[in-house]
């Protein structure tokens, strides 16, 4: 048996991405507030809705991993790794990211959310 169940490394992970994702969305949304668009509201309104959706997931996610009493905590980072350790019923399961990758998996979870409000049918994973 493996130490992390396979169906729960997506909401692991989730609890690694969907903050970042978080950061970068809210950040967005104070520089489009900043900038003069002529037309502000939609921006403001597709970044509301992202955000709101990422919240759901992300309050999905903390009721998935406190039910099967599990815990993501981030260890360590240089310039090419970020290290998390990943709890689960006494298991400890360190796994190392790359930097690059922690990156390209958020902007391709944005890409997922920003298709997902054009089509309501999408559902992100």
């Amino acid at each position: 048996m493996p130490l992390i169940p396979s169906e729960a490394l997506p909401y692991l992970e989730n609890h690694i991405y969907l903050p970042m994702l978080m950061t970068i969305l809210e950040r967005d949304r104070r520089l489009v507030e900043q900038v003069p668009f002529k037309l502000k509201s939609p921006y403001l309104n597709l970044l509301d809705e992202t955000m709101n959706a990422v919240t759901a997931d992300l309050q999905k996610t903390a009721v998935y991993l406190r039910q099967h009493k599990m815990k993501v905590i981030r260890q360590s980072t240089d310039e090419l790794f970020t290290e998390y350790l990943f709890l689960h019923e006494g298991y400890e399961d360190y796994r190392r990211y790359l930097n690059v990758r922690l990156r390209n998996r958020t902007e391709e979870l944005l890409n997922q959310y920003l298709r997902k409000l054009e089509n309501p049918n999408f559902s992100a994973p």
